[in-house]
């Protein structure tokens, strides 16, 4: 145990530790914590969707006596853990993203994390972003291919890698994300598919942060960019501007198949609930144009803020890079008593000397509510 409170200690001493906050309740763009009610600036409910009751009552009133409205699985999906919402819901998302296929995982990191370490053996190898989201990172310490790590979004540092190391491996993988979730950065798209056609590699992207923000089919930076068809593999969560539960891999019939027998995180994990299933059906089915405007809002929301507040970040998610982790943490609280809620991101989150705010804009925020704090932070 001593070793633990050590561990701890050291947490705190260098303002690292975290903890678990004392949230009452959760309203469109607001939060109440400890009794304060403030402007939510740390959500990933990008189109304020989970939070909003109107959407909730009106799903339960129409499909509560669906056979499908259930609270639980009960099973994995290989058993009996599967239903009709199921497929609907993986073939709704294949056509969204113009793929042949797609599997749904339970969540963000275990769609990263199975992916990532069950398609590519001893003999292959993958070159991963440096700042990839920790599931990925799970995943290439899983695999029992070798990988190698880029500089961050530095295309020549990966052509740089793939000369010198690509051709002593049989199978190899580009992995990046899209939009980056701590700078809000967005990945060289097109540099990364010449790469991976130049050296023969398949490329896979995580559009967690992308899906429903960009794309005028809600289908992320690949789809507004018109480079769904170029890239082998796409992740995405629903837990984020989706405001549901659960995550997506989009690929051709035969790696879909492979992970649905070789994934680990998908076969041996109980299904999500069939309600939430359905919650995201009726989303993208139902209300996908409402979707469209709660995302159209948010884009005129972040682009404003982008001309008051310039950083490296081109979507919804803005950091404000202090560095040091205490005067981040104090930064934070101060700005919580002004009725802001905004989190210190410190280490290991992000590198030691990046310590930062991450500002997270949603759809019903108004440019006047944030204008000010940005001020305040500069």
């Amino acid at each position: 145990m001593q070793n633990y409170n050590n561990k701890l200690t050291a947490l705190k001493d260098n303002f690292c530790f975290r903890s678990i906050k004392n949230i009452e309740e959760k309203n469109s763009k607001y939060i109440i914590v400890d009794g304060k009610k403030m402007l939510n600036l740390s959500s990933n409910d990008y189109l304020n969707i989970s939070t909003n009751k109107d959407l909730a009552l009106e799903f339960i009133e129409k499909y509560k006596n669906s056979a499908e409205f259930l609270f639980s699985s009960a099973s994995a999906r290989l058993l009996t853990g599967s239903s009709r919402c199921y497929n609907k819901l993986e073939n709704i998302l294949a056509k969204l993203f113009n793929k042949e296929s797609a599997l749904l995982f339970n969540t963000g990191y275990q769609c990263n994390q199975g992916v990532v370490c069950s398609l590519f053996n001893k003999g292959d190898c993958i070159f991963s972003d440096k700042l990839n989201h920790a599931s990925i990172v799970s995943g290439l310490k899983l695999s029992p291919a070798e990988h190698f790590r880029y500089k961050h979004n530095d295309c020549d540092n990966l052509e740089s890698i793939l000369k010198q190391k690509r051709n002593n491996y049989k199978n190899a993988i580009i992995i990046s994300e899209t939009v980056f979730s701590m700078d809000g950065d967005i990945a060289p798209i097109k540099k990364l598919i010449e790469l991976k056609k130049k050296y023969n590699c398949l490329l896979m992207l995580d559009e967690a942060h992308a899906f429903g923000v960009f794309g005028d089919n809600l289908a992320g930076v690949c789809s507004e960019l018109n480079l769904l068809n170029e890239v082998d593999i796409i992740t995405i969560t629903l837990g984020k501007s989706l405001g549901s539960m659960g995550a997506i891999c989009l690929s051709n019939r035969t790696i879909i198949d492979y992970l649905i027998n070789f994934a680990s995180s998908f076969i041996f994990s109980t299904a999500i609930p069939p309600i939430n299933v359905m919650w995201s059906n009726f989303l993208l089915e139902e209300k996908f144009d409402f979707l469209i405007s709660q995302k159209e809002k948010l884009n005129d929301l972040f682009n404003k803020v982008h001309k008051i507040y310039p950083t490296v970040s081109a979507s919804q998610i803005i950091p404000v890079i202090l560095n040091d982790e205490k005067y981040t943490k104090e930064k934070a609280y101060e700005l919580q008593k002004l009725g802001y809620y905004v989190l210190p991101i410190n280490p290991p989150t992000v590198p030691r000397g990046t310590s930062r705010l991450r500002v997270s804009l949603t759809s019903n925020i108004e440019f006047s509510e944030v204008e000010k704090l940005f001020i305040e932070v500069k």
